[in-house]
């Protein structure tokens, strides 16, 4: 009788030690496995900046008669920041006809998640209606 519980005591003790190194594993396997989804992630992001970064605003004209648009510039991205975003503004008559287009450069991070507001103002000709933005190229960091 007594043989029979140091058997199961030591069995015991025994399992308990491979589960305990079994978990320390798999807890190592995890992280690397984080860890490459991580960096096979942010270059996905780094070489498709566009893809990540969205733009929404509206427009308006004030009273010295410039056409002002106020944007929000976003990165969905999860793991990589964008600086030097560039962004095109294009300015249309109400029939549907490009006016003139001008491009600003950004230099402040977008981190991801996260939002930049800008403010352009332009004088343009009259008859502008409205002004379309969109992402032309960003640096990833």
């Amino acid at each position: 009788m007594k043989y029979f519980f140091s058997i199961i005591i030591l069995s015991v003790a025994l399992f308990a030690c491979g589960t305990k190194d079994k978990e320390a594993k798999e807890a190592t396997i995890n992280k690397q496995d984080y860890q490459q989804q991580k960096e096979s992630l942010l270059s996905k992001e780094k070489k498709a900046p566009k893809e990540f970064l969205s733009i929404d605003g509206k427009d308006h004209r004030n009273i010295l008669g410039q056409t002002v648009y106020k944007g929000v510039i976003h990165n969905s991205a999860t793991v990589c920041s964008y600086k030097k975003v560039r962004v095109k503004l294009l300015y249309f008559k109400s029939d549907g006809t490009l006016v003139t287009n001008h491009e600003e450069e950004f230099d402040e991070t977008v981190k991801p998640g996260n939002d930049i507001e800008f403010k352009a103002k332009y004088r343009t000709p009259r008859g502008t209606d409205s002004v379309k933005a969109s992402i032309m190229s960003a640096v990833a960091e």
